[in-house]
């Protein structure tokens, strides 16, 4: 990172107004892996899509299994100085609020507020038979009543908390049924694969980034549509758009300023004025 560079991302967030979309890479420092940036490694089972997740018994089983080990990092993982940091800028009312592409909650452990997940959190469990909704530690307790003997020790762990196990591994986990109604399509409160985000959710990002004077990505690879759009929007309407990301990204022609550089020394420095 060059000090004109430094320098010209400090005038931008420093101006204020700035909206803040955030991806995996902010997270990888709280000891959670991207999929595509230094820490990352490609997942080795395809991802749990939202038709095969309604549509089969043994495919809530296998994603349940996973999960279930994954949640340990999940849950176990603080949040980093790059999210404190983003904390810190929105309190000095230089943030106006921040959009995240994660499912890790790391943002609202650090202290930030007016947070948008735009793909829902893993902290919540939906039944899709009833629609209770219910803290993901409440079901974690259930499920390890249930499974006493399951392996404690898991392999990678992908962003989405989503261990990697054979199938050798998955045999004998026994699944846990909704707490009001026992039905077993439980679901976490996120957006899977073949499944869309909720229009007002997309909605409420689209008037976020059109009121900003600045959108700020941060370690997000900006590969799928999910998240570029919104620098899309940015770029159409001549809204400055500041992208820090280790490796290149999809938006980098929308950029009005690119640093390549660890959000873990960059962040701190914003932050510290």
């Amino acid at each position: 990172m060059t000090v004109a560079l430094d320098s010209g991302l400090r005038d931008l967030v420093h101006a204020g107004g700035v909206v803040v979309l955030s991806g995996a890479g902010l997270s990888t420092d709280s000891g959670i892996p991207d999929y595509r940036g230094p820490s990352g490694t490609r997942r080795k089972h395809a991802p749990m899509t939202y038709q095969a997740f309604v549509g089969s018994p043994a495919a809530r089983r296998r994603y349940w299994a996973r999960s279930y080990l994954g949640w340990r990092q999940i849950a176990g993982a603080a949040p980093n100085a790059g999210h404190y940091a983003v904390a810190a800028l929105q309190r000095a009312g230089l943030v106006d609020g921040i959009i995240t592409q994660n499912v890790d909650g790391l943002h609202r452990a650090a202290g930030a507020t007016n947070v948008v997940e735009l793909h829902g959190g893993l902290d919540v469990v939906l039944c899709l038979s009833c629609g209770l909704r219910e803290g993901r530690t409440s079901l974690d307790a259930r499920l390890r009543a249930a499974n006493p003997d399951f392996a404690t020790a898991a392999g990678h762990i992908n962003p989405d908390g989503d261990a990697e196990l054979s199938d050798e591994q998955l045999d004998g986990f026994v699944p846990a049924g909704c707490a009001y109604c026992d039905s077993d399509l439980l679901k976490p409160d996120v957006v899977f694969f073949g499944e869309n985000v909720p229009r007002p959710r997309v909605d409420e990002c689209y008037a976020r980034v059109e009121a900003a004077a600045a959108l700020l990505v941060l370690g997000s690879s900006l590969t799928v549509m999910s998240g570029l759009r919104f620098v899309r929007r940015a770029a159409a309407l001549k809204i400055p758009v500041a992208i820090v990301n280790q490796g290149a990204t999809r938006g980098d022609p929308l950029a009005t300023l690119k640093i390549d550089a660890p959000l873990g020394e960059v962040l701190p420095a914003l932050a510290a004025g």
